[in-house]
């Protein structure tokens, strides 16, 4: 279900949001899975982030800028994956990336708009509460700002000119997170 409301006159058009996608037990299990999935901390350049990360589908190598396949999207994502196509007015088959990300307390994301290799972004919410931040530099050098809410168990949708004309990041959380992004490629 979408939520008009949450949206400031800020805010871009090329979001949407929908509550609940999948139930409580739902995302102890995916919790579990993502924990058992081999995850390692994120790697840009030769920086290390505090989130942990695994890559299925395709991977995005930071060091050399380059795409590159990676292990098929596991089954016990896959029921997830037709939800947020569905929540993204897409075919399943064309969410070819997943990303699994634990975010443990001190952990967030930094600003930064998803490569352009990829053109769908969608992100199902796991555990604590987050805070979806989005800024536009204006010719002034100033911001345009806005703040979404991320609900447990709750999807995402970034397309148009939410996903390429704004940044998006996340603050470090004092609880764990967990969520799965799934993204498409670009033509």
């Amino acid at each position: 279900m979408l939520f008009p409301e949450l949206f400031e006159p800020n805010v871009p058009a090329g979001i949407e949001l929908a509550g609940n996608i999948i139930s409580a037990g739902e995302e102890a299990a995916l919790i579990g899975a993502i924990d058992d999935a081999g995850l390692a901390p994120f790697r840009f350049q030769q920086w290390q982030g505090k989130r942990l990360t695994r890559s299925f589908g395709w991977h995005y190598d930071f060091a050399d800028s380059r795409l590159a396949r990676a292990e098929p999207i596991p089954d016990w994502l896959l029921p997830l994956r037709e939800r947020a196509a569905a929540l993204a007015g897409l075919a399943p088959g064309d969410l070819v990336q997943a990303l699994a990300i634990r975010y443990d307390p001190g952990a967030g994301i930094g600003w930064h708009r998803d490569r352009p290799v990829f053109e769908h972004v969608v992100g199902i919410s796991l555990g604590a509460p987050a805070r979806l931040r989005l800024r536009r530099r204006r010719p002034d050098g100033k911001f345009d700002r806005a703040e979404i809410p991320l609900e447990p168990r709750s999807g995402y949708h970034l397309s148009g000119e939410a996903r390429h004309g704004w940044e998006h990041s996340i603050a470090p959380m004092d609880a764990p997170r967990w969520s799965v992004t799934f993204r498409s490629l670009a033509n």
